[in-house]
């Protein structure tokens, strides 16, 4: 029973982050003076927690994924999805960089995702060399 518990808290935490992601989004896009962006911005974190709620009880591949242990396919689906989700960030945010150098400018913050982005690579490679 504790099993399911702390499931099911999975399949809740995952869709909670992007809510109370979308609402700080909301508070600092008001408190910049942009709160039509803050609101879309909001709805479309919402929209994808509502997914994620529905998902959670239909899908065999969420709920294999939100699970305490999942078994080896889900635990590949998943370090295969946050994989291709760093490899999108990293290379929107060096498109980003080389845009902003090519604008004239000096290419901050994006420089420092994509420096920050070369490091963890390196020293995650360096450290599942050893534990692998």
């Amino acid at each position: 029973m504790r099993a399911q518990m702390t499931s099911n808290a999975a399949r809740r935490s995952v869709p909670g982050f992007f809510l109370v992601v979308g609402v700080a989004c909301l508070a600092a896009a008001t408190a910049g003076g942009h709160l039509a962006l803050g609101l879309v911005t909001f709805g479309i974190l919402a929209a994808c927690s509502l997914a994620l709620v529905m998902l959670g009880r239909r899908s065999e591949t969420f709920q294999g994924l939100t699970q305490k242990q999942p078994d080896e396919r889900f635990a590949r689906i998943g370090g295969l999805a946050w994989a291709g989700t760093g490899i999108v960030l990293t290379v929107g945010n060096l498109s980003a960089f080389i845009g902003e150098l090519a604008s004239g400018r000096s290419g901050d913050p994006y420089f420092w995702f994509v420096a920050t982005a070369a490091v963890t690579y390196i020293v995650f490679v360096a450290l599942l060399s050893r534990h692998t």
